[in-house]
């Protein structure tokens, strides 16, 4: 609910009204001031202040000043009058709706022509704008063609005097060009073969010469040729030993078959991580060992945390799908996870891979350890 301030002051010439308006605290940024010819209002929560004027004003000369915990405002009136108070009186609730928003239409009417004055403006300034740069642009391009007008006219008066000059040189030569065909023909004969015998001799000696470059051209092309050919190199071998796997354990206590298998193992482990899989990319070199993933997997099935264990399961099992015993845990954790059909399949497989290797695992020993997976 706001505050209404009424503890308020005015005076009044002919001319104008002055009023003071003390709000605690107010700010030109906070402080809203709404007014119109025969309303004014200031809205400073929590305090409103709103009066219904005696007369009507004009609001584009009045002014408002915010500062020391006072507004004051300098309203023009519109006719030169003394009012006898500040408020009209006998102004109703209904009334001051009405004034209210038939201040809010006029305020929003004044804004509308504004901002269609303001965009009119706008408008004119690119209008005068574009004509000024087109009247700009037509003189630049009327100054170029006058400098090319006055090049072309250049160009021609120089052309002209090259010719006036060419056709002075030219007469001295057909005079004496007249006089040598008055000569008699005899001599003319002459000098027709002289001319011929030179010309001859000159040719004769340019192809004796031309031929002798192409022949030692020829003669260096093939040279080149010859020694840029490298000779042949001579056959050789190359040997290569290999270092072999060796085992810490006694012979008599290690077991060839299964050390065998784990580096067969071992080996499609890192030709599968070597295949740039996209899942591969961002994983640690101890999470790309299928044993310790194995570990990781069983660790997690003891904690009960089956579905963890399914994944470090199947990242293994991407790594090295010979082992039987990853299928068989992770059969274990399908059947703690109630997903019957997906234990079978897994323990199927199992099989299938032990099946492989009866010459490393006994049957008996494999249904052992079916039966101790599955803890019947």
């Amino acid at each position: 609910m706001p505050l209404s301030v009424s503890g308020y002051s005015w005076q009044q010439t002919p001319a104008t009204v002055s009023l003071s308006v003390p709000l605690r605290g107010v700010c030109v940024r906070d402080a809203d001031v709404f007014c119109t010819e025969d309303y004014l209002k200031v809205n400073f929560p929590p305090f409103l202040f709103e009066v219904f004027l005696y007369a009507p004003i004009d609001e584009e000369r009045s002014e408002a000043k915010i500062g020391n915990d006072t507004i004051m405002f300098t309203l023009c009136k519109k006719e030169a009058a003394m009012w006898d108070t500040l408020s009209a009186s006998g102004v109703d609730k209904e009334m001051m709706q009405r004034i209210r928003e038939k201040s809010i239409l006029q305020a929003q009417e004044r804004a509308k022509d504004a901002t269609e004055a303001k965009a009119t403006a706008k408008r004119e300034d690119q209008k005068y704008a574009l004509s000024v740069m087109m009247r700009i642009e037509e003189e630049e391009r009327k100054r170029i063609e006058d400098m090319k007008e006055n090049e072309r006219v250049k160009a021609t008066k120089e052309l002209e005097a090259w010719k006036e000059c060419q056709k002075k040189a030219e007469k001295p030569k057909r005079i004496s060009r007249e006089v040598k065909l008055c000569q008699p023909e005899k001599e003319i004969e002459d000098e027709r073969k002289k001319i011929k015998h030179k010309c001859f001799t000159k040719n004769s000696a340019s192809r004796n010469l031309a031929t002798k470059g192409r022949n030692s051209e020829n003669i260096f092309l093939g040279k080149l040729k010859e020694d840029s050919i490298p000779a042949p190199r001579a056959a050789g071998s190359i040997k290569i030993n290999f270092t072999p796997r060796v085992f810490p354990t006694a012979l008599r206590e290690s077991h060839v078959a299964e050390e065998e298998e784990w580096l067969h193992k071992q080996a499609e482990a890192r030709r599968a991580i070597n295949t740039d899989i996209p899942e591969f990319c961002d994983l640690k070199e101890e999470e790309k060992n299928p044993e310790w993933l194995k570990e990781k997997g069983n660790k997690l099935f003891a904690t009960e945390n089956y579905l963890a264990a399914i994944n470090a399961y199947n990242l293994a099992i991407r790594l090295n799908n010979k082992t039987p015993l990853l299928y068989l845990n992770r059969a274990a954790c399908h059947l703690k996870l109630k997903n019957l059909h997906k234990a079978i399949e897994d323990s199927s497989k199992a099989y299938r891979i032990m099946k492989l290797h009866l010459r490393l695992i006994h049957p008996t020993k494999l249904y052992k350890k079916m039966l101790r997976t599955f803890g019947i």
